[in-house]
């Protein structure tokens, strides 16, 4: 049997793999029963189910019609980008505040696409920054930093 669709078969086994990290990390946790449910109930239950949807979609990608499913190269300067994001967020929150660690957070993830425009990344951020105090601060009541550390009381 050939890869008739590279994308499928590759997604699948990235399922696949995925699913099984899921699975057996949760190993070392109580597994409980489906009514009184452990810690490793739902991280197996979400690895079982992701390896055999990797499966189906693998298959598909072998068995499926050919179709121009090449998959392309990997961009790591994205990712680099974006997960640079995440730790700026994680570093710059208790001192800059939240306001400031999602400005920068989203402004530096954007930098990852092709096609970064300051007016959307400004226009993104105001919004963003309205919605994450109206849900996380104002709806929630979490005590998050909103301003600087100098700014606080």
């Amino acid at each position: 049997m050939q890869i008739r669709n590279q994308k499928d078969f590759w997604s699948g086994v990235m399922f696949i793999a995925a699913g099984v990290v899921f699975a057996v990390f949760s190993r070392e946790y109580e597994m409980g029963t489906g009514q009184r449910m452990g810690p490793a109930f739902f991280p197996m239950v979400l690895g079982v189910l992701l390896a055999v949807l990797g499966v189906i979609v693998g298959l598909t990608g072998m068995a499926g019609e050919t179709r121009d499913g090449k998959v392309e190269k990997f961009h790591f300067d994205a990712v680099g980008w974006v997960l640079g994001a995440v730790v700026l967020f994680g570093l710059l929150l208790r001192p800059a505040g939240l306001i400031i660690a999602l400005v920068v957070l989203i402004v530096v993830s954007a930098f990852g696409s092709h096609d970064f425009k300051w007016k959307e990344t400004a226009l993104l951020s105001v919004g963003l920054v309205i919605l994450v105090l109206a849900v996380f601060i104002w709806g929630l009541k979490l005590t998050i930093p909103i301003y600087p550390a100098f700014m606080q009381n």
